[in-house]
């Protein structure tokens, strides 16, 4: 086992490997940039490395400066995390380089699942169904126009080096196809550098279903079965379960089989996902892999009592897989929400700002994944996830329970606005509720007047909260005995005071 890891990231990912690697008895280094300074990573770290200003391409994209902080501190190894460093095969070239073992799938395997178009004449190779479309990229409209009247409306235009809901673009009509064409061609190349692109056949209805797979240095290779991650935004997700509501039995074999082919097709080593688009009646089609842990990789461990990010860990270190696909189940259900510092009301944009106010929820089946404290501050400069709430249930209904109550015992306030209330909203829907969803449910079914008065309870119980805050630290101050005969109230509890919080939304 390694004896020092150093983190290549910051935010709630950095804290979950650093608590892996608590578990394990590995010491763990933090790198930071000045914005991060007092980051809830850096205080939970053992070591701390400073690499550079707050942009990220300054600091937390800077190979050289990573390397040369895992070196100084004796670092036997390297985790990405997600996003940064993670699906980049150049960073991971370097870092075996550099004598250092690099905690994620080999190089050639991220090259391969990077490229879309590559991966996808691959995966069809291998047997794995994919959407219909284009055989490779494509330039200009003429050459889209072709394969559209061959696979017909609706398209997707899709950038070949794409990832995180950008470079993509819904065709339905062929009078739209130039103006997508030009946006998509112009984002993929601002975006990645790379302004190739693709097209696929649109699927009606579609349902976002994943599957975690995990392979060791032996070639054992199993799945840890389905997230079901439709309820997206901008196509990108915002809550994610296990197992899913849509598939049967017979389907989640068949996709176990699929993604565990599509892994071992590329030597897969490590944790990866095999994203998949599903149709009304069920037809499964490889969408993409992500090389890397998962954001919403505590729904699967919840559910399987696997822990993701120790097993990556062990894996990089040579050892084998510590279970087979026989000892693999899925026991009860398990939902997250992602808790961002975003305006729903104007589009979801970012809006970050200081946390003055925090109070997580606690109790039965209810995991916080958090990268900020009360006074921490959420950066302009990175992405806007506060922490991920997920909750755990016998059943899909005592999860929504459960998470409909953690919901509402999670306080936040400050200068950030969050998507709190939105969360909360969409526990309440019929649809969700029912599992009669797919990737279209907030374009069909939110509106931002719907949390316009919500929005204004959550605003009166922040304010009793500090009220009773400032009442409660008045009170425990020295005072003079009070005169003979006069009584004093008791004062109510804080969280009984915001427990009023549910009334006030309704």
């Amino acid at each position: 086992m390694f004896k020092r890891i150093l983190i290549a990231n910051r935010g709630e990912i950095a804290v979950r490997v650093i608590r892996a690697c608590r578990d394990l008895g590995v010491e763990s280094v933090a790198v930071y940039s000045e914005a991060d300074r007092a980051a809830l990573h850096v205080r939970e770290a053992d070591f701390a490395v400073a690499v550079g200003p707050p942009p990220a391409r300054e600091s937390y994209l800077q190979t050289d400066r990573i390397i040369a902080a895992a070196r100084a501190t004796g670092a036997d190894a390297i985790h990405p995390g997600y996003g940064f460093f993670s699906e980049n095969a150049g960073f991971a070239r370097a870092v075996a380089e550099a004598g250092l073992v690099f905690i994620g799938p080999p190089p050639a395997a991220i090259e391969k699942m990077g490229d879309k178009v590559e991966a996808r004449k691959l995966m069809a190779a291998a047997g794995v169904p994919v959407v219909p479309g284009s055989p490779g990229t494509l330039e200009g409209e003429d050459a889209v126009r072709a394969v559209a009247k061959k696979i017909g409306f609706p398209i997707m235009l899709k950038a070949a080096a794409g990832g995180g809901g950008k470079g993509m673009r819904l065709v339905e009509h062929d009078k739209d196809l130039a103006s997508a064409v030009r946006t998509v061609g112009s984002e993929a190349q601002s975006s990645f550098g790379d302004g190739r692109f693709y097209v696929e056949k649109f699927v009606t209805r579609p349902r976002h279903i994943e599957v975690q797979v995990f392979a060791d240095q032996m070639g054992e290779t199993v799945h840890l079965f389905e997230r079901e991650c439709s309820i997206q935004r901008r196509h990108q997700k915002v809550v994610e379960e296990s197992p899913s509501p849509f598939i049967t039995p017979e389907m989640r074999r068949a996709m176990g089989e699929v993604a565990v082919k599509a892994a071992r097709a590329v030597n897969y080593v490590g944790a990866g996902t095999i994203e998949f688009l599903a149709d009304a009646d069920r037809n499964f089609y490889f969408l993409e892999m992500n090389t890397r842990i998962q954001v919403e990789h505590p729904v699967t461990e919840m559910v399987t009592g696997i822990d993701l990010v120790k097993a990556q860990i062990e894996v990089a270190a040579g050892m084998p897989l510590p279970f087979r696909q026989s000892d693999l189940a899925q026991r009860g259900w398990a939902i997250e929400c992602r808790l961002y510092a975003e305006d729903p009301a104007a589009g979801f944009v970012p809006a970050p700002g200081r946390i003055d106010t925090l109070r997580m929820p606690e109790g039965p089946g209810i995991r916080v994944d958090a990268g900020v404290y009360e006074g921490a501050e959420v950066s302009l400069y990175y992405d806007p996830m506060i922490a991920k709430l997920a909750a755990w249930g016998r059943d899909r209904g005592e999860a929504i329970a459960r998470m409909r109550r953690a919901l509402g015992e999670l306080v936040i306030a400050g200068e950030l606005t969050t998507n709190l209330q939105f969360h909360r909203w969409i526990m309440d829907q019929p649809r969700f509720i029912a599992g009669d969803f797919d990737t279209n449910f907030i374009a069909q079914e939110y509106h931002p007047a719907a949390l316009a008065a919500p929005a204004d309870a959550e605003r009166v119980a922040a304010i009793l909260a500090a009220a009773f805050i400032a009442q409660r630290t008045h009170n425990h101050a020295p005072a003079a005995s009070p005169q003979a005969g006069a009584t004093a109230a008791a004062p109510a509890s804080a969280w009984k005071t915001l427990g009023r919080l549910e009334m006030l939304r309704r």
